[in-house]
């Protein structure tokens, strides 16, 4: 099986980069591949607590939730995090701030990475 980086710029509810990223994640979660997610930029805001999307929209901070649920790591550059004002206890449970250190260290350590 691959291991897989995916590194997400877009907002959630924006465009459809995000909803995009997560549906490739959930798929290679269920071929039984190793994915993580890290979140960049605008990308952050994926791990927001406490969304609610208007009736009929997909939910990004559940589907993020569902996966780390399922043992997929997950985290959100503390720099990005900390530029639009969000802190760590902000974040749905189990997403980690980090330093680009430890994107290094995952793309390194992946057979691939994918941006979004």
């Amino acid at each position: 099986m691959a291991s897989f980086t995916l590194i997400i710029y877009e907002a959630p509810y924006s465009k459809d980069r995000a909803l995009t990223a997560l549906r490739f994640a959930t798929t290679c979660d269920l071929e039984g591949h190793q994915v993580r997610i890290w979140l960049f930029e605008n990308g952050v805001y994926l791990a927001k607590k406490g969304q609610k999307p208007a009736q009929g929209l997909v939910n990004y901070g559940q589907m993020l939730q569902d996966l780390l649920k399922g043992g997929i790591e997950v985290k959100a550059c503390v720099v990005c995090a900390e530029a639009r004002g969000l802190s760590e206890s902000e974040l749905i449970e189990g997403v980690k701030l980090a330093t680009v250190h430890d994107l290094v260290e995952w793309t390194v350590n992946s057979d691939k990475v994918i941006t979004f």
